[in-house]
This record gives structure tokens, C-alpha cells and sequence, in this order.
């Protein structure tokens, strides 16, 4: 936590409030926002004069309450078709056109707020390179500090490399970045081992630890008189089997308890979800449903365990209030999922269910929620210290953001 005095000198370098500013580019799903929104919670809630303000792509932007002295800009959307093409979500242009639309708007806000940091999502030049303006606009003006925040995987490494040579990542990273943060620990997985990174770039890098979640102001934990397994996709695109999964398994073994509150997540498709409302209806009560939870920490905090898939907010909450969590991972686009819950499952912190082992029936899946209680709890597998500072990231975070208003733009902190 940052000092008074700490916080004053900011105060006299700047004559005004630190200001920092978060791109994601979030064409698909939840996680860049989600990821964002709490950097941008933590660091408020450190600084209460600083402010945070979001870019996002993200289509369910409106559906989140934000913290005090954090707001966001609604990017225009993009959405990623089977082939791998984008498409503008809804003004009808092709995909150059609003992409210079995004690109002039990310550099007309940065122009306007004059940030003092700009903590960058994942893609080091955005989304076809319509941050590379705006990075360079911030380099050349000399106040503004550029983040490059990394998730702890990102892809299987070869797929990686050849992503982020085809982008030309590792220049963009040189030439721009003072800092890169992982949002993980080294001892779990390093998101560019074989990467041919320059060692100026890798000298940048701190590792954070995770993001950890808390249940906020005024919420408590429930009573045990209801128990429930939380069953959660994230956001819910891609996690149609995982659902049928679970909701097979409860038809086919009326005993199995306790019952299932389903998080179906907001870009689950209205037909298919209609088909899982009919099948809900039909288990009497074993099984309840919701569309979207902006607030998923409380069914986190008072759940008796988890059937997930395998994104890194997600974990972070598994982490975070300590639950026994049977992952089920996406290995399509990426293999990040798959990569976190193999080393997860390693380190003792969670069960994964693939199908190459496993088999992903619904005999499975029931075997899987029965043995739940009798798992290790994640805080088990922490207790030899193997795995100090798991979750330190964001109070890791706001000491950076400290560090980094100390000193002069174009030089990284110690």
C-alpha cells in the first residue's frame, strides 16, 4: 500500500492527480475487461485522488459497475468469425475502416486525459496495430510511463512465436515499453519462455503474482443450509459443452447433489440457451440458471466447489476464495487454457477433466462433481511455501505504479 508521503510527492511532481489510463482490446470475451477493471480498482483504492479510465471493445462494457474514480470508453466492436476474419459487431464497416475508427479514438482519448501511465492488455501494438499511434504520440511527449501486462499463459509456444513475429511484438515491446508485468508467478509458467525476446526486454519484466478477488464492500458470506456447486464458462462463447456436460450428468444421476447454479455468461447464444432453460426446467430444482453476474465473487465465496473452464479471471477466483475447482479447458483458438490447468493440476491446486484422459462424458462429469469434496483445497498445495506471493498481484500492481510515477518517462523503475 502506498504511504501518504509517497502519494504527496506524486501530488507535487504533477500539480494533479496521478491519471492512468488501460487499453484491452477485448474482441472477444471477458477476460481483458475483467482483468482491467480490477487493476483499475486496486490502484484507486491505493491512490484515492488517482483516477482510471478503461479503453475497451468490449460489447457488455455497460453490464459492469466500475469502482469510484474509474470509467471507460466504449471501443467499437469487432468479432472474430470461424474463418479468423473480423468484422465490425454493428456499424457495417470493413474491418481497415474501423480499425482506423479505433485507432483514431484510443489516440484522441490519450491526447485528451494526458496519462501519466498506460497499462496495455496482452497485445503489445493492439488490436492490427491500431495502439502503434498512440504509443508512439505517448513516447514522444515524455510523461507518459507504457505498461505491457501479460496474463501468466498466453499460447503453446511455438504458435506464439510465430503470432508475435508476425506482428513484429518483440520490436514493438523494445521500442516502446518501460515495463513488462506478468500477472502470475515464474514457479507456475512463463508466458514467453522460447521466445526470442532481446535481454533489454526481458530485464523489464516483473512477475506480479495473481490478481486476487474479494467479495467487496457489504457483501458476506451465506449460510451452509443451501450448498451448490457454481458451475461458470466465464464468458460463455465458447463454453456450450461444458453446460451440456454438467447438465447431462444431473439428468443422468438423479442422486447427484448438491444441485448446480449455472453463471451461463453473457455471449452464450440466445437459441442454445433457450434449449438449456428446457432442460433446467425439467431437473425440478437440482439445477438453477442466470444469464450474466457482473458480481460473481459472492457465488465464488459461498460455493462448495466449481466446474470451470479454464480462463485466468476465473482461476484467479478459485484462487482467491479458496475452492475446490474441476477445470474443463478450452483447447481451441489457444491451448492457454489447457497449458493453466495441466500446471495447476500439477501443483495440486485444481482437477482438470481433458478428453484424451479423462473421456468428457457425462459419466465423467458425474465422477468428477462426486469426488469434489474429497479434493485438496488450493491453500493445501501452498502451505510448503512453494508458491509465495500467489496472489500479491495487484497490491504488487500499485507498488509498481508507484515506482514508476518516481521516475522520469523512457526510464523503467527498480
Amino acid at each position: 500500500m502506498m504511504t501518504g508521503g509517497t502519494y504527496q510527492s506524486h501530488l507535487r511532481q504533477r500539480d494533479r492527480a496521478p491519471r492512468v489510463m488501460l487499453y484491452s482490446h477485448d474482441t472477444f470475451g471477458l477476460g481483458h475487461l475483467r482483468r482491467s477493471r480490477a487493476l483499475a480498482g486496486a490502484i484507486t483504492r491505493a491512490m484515492p485522488e488517482a483516477s482510471a479510465l478503461i479503453l475497451t471493445g468490449s460489447p457488455v462494457a455497460g453490464r459492469f459497475a466500475f469502482p469510484r474514480r474509474v470509467d471507460h470508453i466504449r471501443l467499437p466492436g469487432v468479432t472474430k468469425r470461424s474463418d479468423g476474419s473480423y468484422v465490425a459487431q454493428t456499424l457495417g464497416l470493413d474491418i481497415e475502416e474501423i480499425t482506423d475508427l479505433r485507432a483514431a479514438l484510443i489516440e484522441t482519448s490519450a491526447r485528451q486525459y494526458e496519462p501519466d501511465i498506460l497499462i496495455v492488455d496482452k497485445e503489445p501494438s493492439g488490436f492490427r496495430g491500431e495502439l502503434l499511434q498512440t504509443l508512439k504520440l505517448l513516447r514522444a511527449g515524455g510523461r507518459t510511463k507504457l505498461v505491457l501486462g501479460l496474463r501468466d499463459v498466453l499460447d503453446d509456444p511455438e504458435l506464439l512465436a510465430a503470432e508475435w513475429s508476425r506482428k513484429g511484438a518483440a520490436e514493438v515491446m523494445q521500442e516502446f515499453y518501460d515495463e513488462i508485468w506478468v500477472y502470475g508467478l515464474r514457479e507456475i509458467y512463463d508466458p514467453v519462455a522460447g521466445l526470442n525476446l532481446p535481454a533489454s526486454v526481458r530485464a523489464r519484466m516483473h512477475w506480479t503474482g495473481y490478481l486476487r478477488r474479494d467479495l467487496g464492500p457489504g457483501a458476506a458470506h451465506a449460510s451452509d443450509d443451501d450448498p451448490y456447486v457454481l458451475i461458470t464458462p466465464g464468458g460463455g462463447g465458447d463454453g456450450e459443452f461444458m453446460v451440456d456436460l454438467v447438465l447431462s450428468a444431473y439428468e443422468q444421476d438423479p442422486d447427484l447433489g448438491p444441485r448446480a447454479v449455472i453463471v451461463y455468461g453473457p455471449f452464450l447464444s440466445g437459441d442454445t440457451r433457450a434449449e438449456f432453460e428446457a432442460r433446467v426446467a425439467r431437473l425440478e430444482g437440482r439445477v438453477s440458471a442466470v444469464g450474466f453476474e457482473s458480481q460473481i465473487e459472492p457465488l465464488f465465496a459461498n460455493a462448495r466447489g466449481v466446474v470451470c473452464m479454464g480462463g485466468y479471471n476465473t482461476f484467479c477466483e478459485v484462487l482467491s476464495f479458496d475452492q475446490r475447482a474441476v477445470i474443463v479447458p478450452r483447447t481451441v483458438p489457444r491451448l492457454e487454457q489447457w497449458i493453466r490447468a495441466s500446471r495447476a493440476e500439477e501443483l495440486g491446486l485444481v482437477r482438470m477433466l481433458e478428453e484424451g484422459r479423462d473421456g468428457l462424458t457425462p459419466a465423467a462429469m458425474i465422477r468428477a462433481i462426486r469426488d469434489l469434496p474429497g479434493q485438496p483445497l488450493p491453500s493445501q498445495a501452498m502451505r510448503d511455501g512453494r508458491l509465495s506471493g500467489l496472489l500479491d498481484g495487484l497490491d504488487d500492481v500499485t507498488r509498481r505504479v508507484s515506482a514508476l510515477l518516481d521516475h522520469p518517462a523512457g526510464q523503467a523503475a527498480e
